[in-house]
């Protein structure tokens, strides 16, 4: 009966950090980007850390998006995610940016995990 006390106790932790993983600023990203690798309005952003910007198969990136040399790392996904426009002129991603550094950091932290 301990045992399945501790087993049990230690996959209820464990559910609970998974899930605390997504910080509530990625809700502006998720209205358009999926995590899973599925289909949306934007190209999933499962594995799109360390990915060339505009590269997923089966997604019709903008012109602009296609034709930069951006590789998404740290910096790159935080100047994109701040001002999409001004890290990518003429990408075609409808969003003004996120402009808190501390919750950018946390949605770059987040799409890193993404794998």
């Amino acid at each position: 009966m301990i045992r399945f006390l501790v087993f049990t106790t230690g996959c209820l932790m464990f559910a609970a950090a998974a899930s605390a993983q997504v910080p509530p600023s990625f809700g502006a990203c998720a209205a358009c980007h999926t995590t899973d690798g599925s289909r949306s309005l934007g190209p999933s952003v499962k594995g799109v850390y360390g990915r060339k910007a505009g590269s997923l198969a089966g997604f019709a990136y903008s012109r602009a998006m296609r034709n930069s040399s951006i590789l998404w790392d740290e910096k790159a996904l935080d100047a994109f995610i701040a001002e999409p426009q001004k890290a990518i002129p003429g990408n075609t991603m409808p969003f003004g940016g996120v402009s808190d550094p501390k919750q950018r950091a946390e949605i770059v932290d987040y799409l890193k995990t993404l794998k």
